[in-house]
C-alpha cells in the first residue's frame, strides 16, 4: 500500500488554496475539482496532509469510483473494491453520504447497500457470517453525483476545521477553514500588525497567528487513522516533529481583536491561549467606531454581523457605513470584509479592488478585499 488516491473536501472557493498547500507538502497529481482537491499519496503524506492543511475539511481515501444509476451496479460496483486491504474482520465500518442529481436518490437505501456489499466481499475474504465491528473504525464515506459514484474512507474522523483550541465559541462563529483561507488570501505576512475589530471568539486572529507562524493546524487533535495499522505511528511522530521544526518560533506577527461583547474578548483569550499563540494575541472590549489603530502599516480582516447573523440589517448597514470612516485607504493598509449582505459596498462607501466568493458553511458571500492606496472618499449618508 505504498500509494492511493486522496481526496480533500474543502469548501466552495478555496479549492485553489487547497491544491497549492498540497503542492507545497509534496503531493503529486493534485487536481482540483468543484469541492474538493485530488490527489496521490503514500501514507505519510496521508498524515501530513490531516496535520497540516489549514483549508480542507478533512482527508479521504478514495476507494472506487464508477457510474452506478440502479442498486444493483451500486452493489456489484463496491463489492469490486478491495476492503479487505483497509478494513479487518474486527473493524467498524459504518457508512454515510450523499446523492446529488443521480437516479439513486435515497440515502438510507444507498447506505444499506454499500454496506451489504461490504460486508459481502469481506464475508468471502475472511470467511466469517458477522462481523463484530468491535475494532478501529472506517467511516465510509459516498458521493453520488450525476449517476457516478465515489466511494472513500474517511481518515480524519472530526472535520478537519476541528483545530482543538474552541471548546467555546462567541454566536454564529466563522469556521476555522474559511478565516484560514481569508489570512491566506489578505497574505498575511509573518511580521504583520492584524487587526480584527469584529473579533467574536477570536477564530481569524487565531487562524492568522498560525498562518503567518506556519503552525501547522492540526498538532492539538487526534484522528481516525491514528488507530489504523495500515499507517505507522512512526509516521504520525516524524510529521508531528517535522510541523513543529516549521514553525517560525521568532515571527513577529501580532494580532489585534476588538469586540463590543466583553464575554467574546475573554473567550478570544482563552482560545488563543489554547491554540499556544496567545504571546501574538492582544484583545479588549471595544466599539467598531472607535478603531484608531496606531501602527503605520495594517491588514485588517473582519465577519462583521449582517442581516442573516445576529444584527437585523438596518443594524447591519450602519455598521458596514462606519466601517467606511474608521478604516483608512492609505499606504501600507489591506482590508477584506466579508459578508452576505450584497448592499455592504454601498454602505461602506467604496467599491471593493477585488471581490472573492466565498461560503461561511452554507451562506454563500463575498470576501471585500481593499489594497490600493485610495484617496479618501466621500462618504455616502
Amino acid at each position: 500500500m505504498e500509494k492511493f488516491k486522496l481526496v480533500a473536501p474543502c469548501l466552495l472557493g478555496v479549492e485553489g488554496l487547497v491544491a497549492q498547500e498540497l503542492r507545497d507538502m509534496g503531493a503529486q497529481d493534485v487536481e482540483a475539482q468543484n469541492g474538493h482537491v485530488l490527489f496521490d499519496g503514500t501514507p505519510q503524506m496521508l498524515v501530513r496532509a490531516n496535520l497540516c492543511s489549514r483549508f480542507s475539511e478533512r482527508i479521504l481515501v478514495q476507494m472506487g469510483t464508477f457510474s452506478a444509476r440502479t442498486f444493483d451496479e451500486l452493489f456489484e460496483g463496491v463489492k469490486a473494491l478491495p476492503w479487505e486491504q483497509w478494513i479487518g474482520k474486527d473493524d467498524s465500518f459504518p457508512v454515510r453520504g450523499h446523492s446529488l442529481s443521480s437516479q439513486l436518490h435515497s440515502i438510507p437505501n444507498c447506505q444499506k447497500i454499500i454496506k451489504k456489499a461490504i460486508v459481502e466481499r469481506l464475508k468471502h475474504k475472511y470467511h466469517v457470517k458477522w462481523f463484530a465491528e468491535s475494532q478501529c473504525l472506517y467511516q465510509v464515506q459516498f458521493l453520488i453525483m450525476k449517476d457516478q459514484a465515489t466511494i472513500m474512507l474517511d481518515t480524519s474522523g472530526l472535520g478537519l476545521h476541528k483545530r482543538g483550541y474552541r471548546k467555546n465559541a462567541a454566536e454564529a462563529p466563522i469556521k476555522e477553514t474559511l478565516a484560514a483561507a481569508l489570512a491566506a488570501l489578505s497574505r498575511v505576512r509573518t511580521d504583520a500588525n492584524f487587526y480584527d475589530p469584529c473579533c467574536g471568539s477570536g477564530t481569524i486572529l487565531i487562524e492568522a497567528a498560525m498562518y503567518a507562524m506556519h503552525m501547522a493546524p492540526g498538532l492539538q487533535r487526534h484522528f481516525s487513522a491514528q488507530q489504523w495499522p495500515q499507517i505507522p505511528e512512526r509516521l504520525w511522530q516524524q510529521e508531528r516533529d517535522r510541523a513543529r521544526d516549521l514553525v517560525l518560533r521568532d515571527a513577529t506577527f501580532m494580532g489585534y481583536g476588538s469586540d463590543i461583547d466583553g464575554a467574546a474578548v475573554d473567550l478570544t483569550k482563552d482560545n488563543a491561549r489554547k491554540a499556544g499563540v496567545i504571546s501574538h494575541i492582544h484583545a479588549q472590549k471595544a466599539e467598531l467606531a472607535d478603531f484608531a489603530p496606531e501602527t503605520e502599516h495594517g491588514c485588517v480582516i473582519c465577519n462583521p454581523p449582517y442581516g442573516e447573523r445576529l444584527l437585523d440589517l438596518k443594524q447591519a448597514e450602519a455598521l458596514y457605513r462606519t466601517m467606511g470612516q474608521v478604516f483608512p485607504m492609505r499606504h501600507g493598509w489591506n482590508y477584506t470584509i466579508i459578508t452576505a449582505d450584497e448592499t455592504f459596498e454601498n454602505c461602506f462607501g467604496r467599491r471593493a479592488d477585488k471581490r472573492r466568493k466565498l461560503y461561511n458553511g452554507m451562506i454563500k458571500c463575498q470576501a471585500y478585499m481593499y489594497f490600493k492606496n485610495h484617496t479618501e472618499p466621500d462618504h455616502k449618508k
